[in-house]
């Protein structure tokens, strides 16, 4: 699919507010679930695109740090919780730099098949 300047620019400009709100969800969580809402009503309109892979990139975000901090809020109890926990942060937060970057450079996140 090819899309047009205006089109990309656009597109540009929804997946930086994507970053911004998962970022936001450190201070404010119904932020990151905006943000996969909008990758997913969103897709459409990247599939075939160099931003393809930073919503791929963003969604996997969500769903990874959601299954971790899950599994980190179970072991709270035996103590191993809150390192699971500090680790799902730390990697959220590398996930929206190097992301971030990505995309302020013009660059995918990856070579998609």
């Amino acid at each position: 699919m090819m899309m047009h300047n205006q089109d990309t620019q656009s597109a540009i400009k929804i997946t930086t507010l994507v970053y911004a709100l998962q970022a936001a969800s450190f201070l404010l969580f119904f932020t990151f679930i905006a943000a996969v809402i909008i990758n997913y009503l969103k897709q459409g309109d990247v599939s075939g695109t160099w931003l393809n892979s930073h919503f791929r990139w963003q969604i996997r975000t969500f769903w990874f740090a959601l299954l971790w901090s899950l599994f980190g809020f179970i072991t709270l109890l035996i103590g191993i919780g809150y390192f699971i926990l500090a680790g799902v942060a730390i990697w959220v937060i590398y996930r929206i730099a190097k992301g971030w970057l990505a995309l302020a450079d013009n660059k995918p996140m990856y070579l998609e098949d």
